[in-house]
């Protein structure tokens, strides 16, 4: 098989949140959401793909001091040039030499513009996601069967030479996860309760606003809970938010926390930890938490020091990175360290991903008395693609419960043509619904979503989207945001 990338379009959709999602440093309100459309040959016959992701605030840098239009600049050019660079490589035998080709260009010239590996990353996984799409297409196969058949001709002991001998049929299911538990995001700011809510802040598009109404709504059980790196808040906010819990699910529930990158160094981030450990109103609180992800900087996290600082922790929780994952030689760095795995967002990229979830398999066959995982994570992805993507990987890999937030930070589909909005509707009736308000938001019920169409979908979405639809990049301005 020949592949090769003709041509690549770009296209953005203005989307507003309708709450602000405060995470870490952050606080998202609006922001534009990108569709890239690659035209690729495979053996000389045309096809086309598309990937899509919004543009979040502060998670690729996490500089404080950098403006938010001067991030987006550097988002869209460093997807631009991705998709620049992709059309000027050398055909390949298959899209694990075209990645390997992407990814060095990518590198090179991002390391020459002071971006960082995350960011540059980033540009590389969208076109990567956009081939797979074509590749799918062109086959009339699911992600699911090119991962698992490795039709994207994926070769682990390149880059893990543990992994040379490594047989993708033990790795990745027989079948993918065809329900999958909604892990529900509580941000920094989120109101626990619907008394927390102000008659001005009242939202009145059908959907719930508050955590115990999102609980009563989708039958929810699994939580990402965000701390800000500040101990007499995050206590506070702890203690509510385990009442709050306790009330709506009694010790029915499991949780996550993600650190947010708050903490410097282990030892700060230990003496909130043990904190935490003896206030007694969180004592039976804790038996409900899975694994802590990110919680130094990302340019602490992997220092040699924290090696050592862990060794010294026996009792630690599971911990995870997220935001350190930047580059291909970073999971094993971590676990070498003493972390326990590593995040999935497909923005990070999908093969990097599969790499990850590579490793961490063999890891667990090799030392299976030592605890490994890979989780699945979220940047408030929205449907019709980048979502369906996302839960197409997840569920390829095997993973039963997910951090989803899209549907809760933005009115569901509203924000696209009615025309998009039916044909969704009729592609996903398991994974959509229509709301009270007429417009699709994710079918989550007794706290799952319905896979079925995902996983059948080429790669998860099984309508053909028209990009027309949306603003040329070219022709995109960032002053159109503040309209909202």
């Amino acid at each position: 098989m020949k592949i090769k990338v003709q041509n690549t379009q770009i296209h953005a959709l203005n989307m507003k949140a309708r709450m602000p999602f405060r995470y870490g440093i952050a606080s998202l309100e609006a922001l534009p959401h990108l569709f890239v459309q690659v035209e690729i040959t495979i053996d000389g016959k045309p096809f086309h793909g598309i990937a899509s992701d919004g543009l979040p605030p502060k998670w690729f840098t996490k500089d404080p001091e950098a403006a938010f239009e001067k991030e987006l600049q550097d988002m869209i050019d460093v997807i631009r040039h991705a998709c620049e660079i992709s059309c000027e490589l050398n055909s390949a035998n298959n899209l694990f030499e075209l990645w390997v080709q992407l990814m060095d260009a990518q590198e090179s010239w991002a390391d020459e513009k002071g971006f960082p590996p995350l960011l540059g990353f980033f540009g590389v996984s969208l076109i990567e996601r956009a081939i797979m799409d074509a590749i799918c297409r062109a086959q009339s196969l699911s992600f699911h069967q090119v991962l698992r058949s490795n039709g994207f001709g994926i070769r682990p002991g390149a880059f893990h030479r543990e992994l040379k001998d490594l047989d993708f049929q033990r790795v990745f299911p027989e079948t993918p996860t065809q329900s999958m538990a909604i892990r529900h995001t509580v941000g920094l700011t989120d109101p626990l309760f619907d008394s927390d809510i102000s008659l001005d802040d009242r939202l009145h598009d059908s959907l719930p606003q508050s955590l115990t109404a999102s609980i009563q709504a989708y039958g929810l059980k699994y939580f990402k809970i965000k701390i800000r790196g500040q101990l007499d808040a995050d206590l506070d906010r702890l203690i509510r938010l385990s009442e709050a819990l306790s009330r709506c699910c009694g010790s029915d529930f499991h949780f996550t926390l993600d650190g947010n990158e708050q903490y410097q160094n282990i030892q700060s981030f230990r003496e909130h930890w043990d904190v935490f450990q003896n206030e007694t109103r969180l004592k039976d609180f804790w038996t409900s938490l899975l694994f802590v992800e990110q919680p130094l900087h990302r340019d602490h996290a992997l220092n040699l020091s924290v090696q050592k600082e862990l060794s010294q922790w026996q009792e630690r929780p599971m911990m995870i990175i997220d935001e350190s994952d930047a580059e291909i030689s970073s999971l094993p760095e971590a676990l070498k360290y003493g972390y326990s795995g590593v995040s999935h967002k497909n923005c990070k990229s999908v093969i990097k991903g599969a790499l990850n979830a590579c490793l961490i398999a063999h890891r667990c066959h090799e030392f299976p008395e030592k605890k490994w995982l890979l989780s699945s994570e979220d940047l408030a992805n929205v449907g019709p693609v980048a979502l369906t993507q996302d839960f197409a990987v997840a569920a390829a890999l095997g993973i039963q419960h997910s951090e989803r937030n899209g549907h809760h930070y933005f009115a569901g589909l509203s924000m696209y043509p009615a025309s998009i909005q039916k044909a969704v509707l009729d592609e996903h009736p398991d994974l959509y619904h229509k709301s009270e308000s007429g417009f699709p938001t994710l079918n989550c019920q007794d706290g799952h979503v319905n896979l079925t169409t995902v996983n059948q979908a080429p790669f998860g979405y099984g309508l053909d989207l028209n990009t027309a639809h949306f603003t040329p990049i070219q022709e995109w301005d960032p002053a159109t945001l503040k309209e909202f």
